[in-house]
């Protein structure tokens, strides 16, 4: 995905229906599903934080328009007027036809940008939880490796930009208390990451793609 600063108020995305689909969505549902489509928006807002330090604050206006091999989608800054906030994303194949969004998106999105990373997912009738734990000095993450043996839980290891980062994800057995105790372990030793792992797989390597916490300690023991 490439991102451009146009002004200080405006950004544009280009994304092709690759990364899309790289990222976990499927290129027709982010037309059509809604819920999917704010995802993937709030999910390259962050990335635009991240790498532009483009703020989110106020209304947003957003132009999205369908290319063949992706979209470009332009994201600018307004400004509240007597108290009230309208947001239209004209996001239609058809240019000129407008797809109405309602006020809320704009109280979700400033939500989603400023909650943390962490998120707990509906599976079911239970939750999982997902986060991102960054790590500057590698002795750090080694030492993770030794005082928490992960059981059930997704663990992969990636280094970008002179940083390690660990993705967790707890499988749906674990109660939120004992999750929420699993991470506090694990932040004793790294910090909680705002950057998206999807960013990280895309721009990162790969240190390793599954069990990697197990992997780590069996290595270096």
């Amino acid at each position: 995905m490439e991102i451009e600063r146009i002004n200080e108020s405006t950004v544009k995305f280009y994304i092709t229906y690759k990364d899309i689909e790289d990222r976990g969505f499927d290129r027709d549902e982010i037309w059509y599903n809604r819920e999917r489509g704010e995802e993937l928006f709030f999910e390259m807002i962050n990335e635009a934080h991240d790498r532009e330090n483009f703020e989110i604050e106020g209304p947003l206006w957003i132009q999205v328009q369908a290319l063949d091999n992706g979209m470009e989608i332009v994201v600018t800054r307004g400004q509240i007027t007597d108290g009230n906030v309208k947001l239209e994303i004209p996001v239609s194949q058809n240019k000129g036809e407008d797809m109405p969004v309602d006020d809320n998106i704009v109280d979700m999105l400033d939500e989603q940008f400023r909650s943390s990373q962490k998120s707990r997912q509906a599976q079911g009738d239970s939750d999982y939880l997902e986060i991102v734990i960054s790590f500057q000095d590698f002795e750090d993450l080694l030492s993770l490796s030794k005082a928490f043996i992960p059981t059930n839980v997704q663990n992969e290891i990636y280094h970008f930009e002179d940083t390690y980062y660990l993705y967790l994800v707890f499988d749906n057995q674990y109660t939120e208390d004992e999750q929420d105790d699993m991470v506090s372990h694990v932040l004793e030793y790294g910090e909680e990451s705002d950057v998206s792992i999807f960013r990280i797989r895309e721009y990162g390597k790969t240190v390793v793609a599954s069990n990697g916490l197990e992997t780590l300690r069996e290595s270096f023991s």
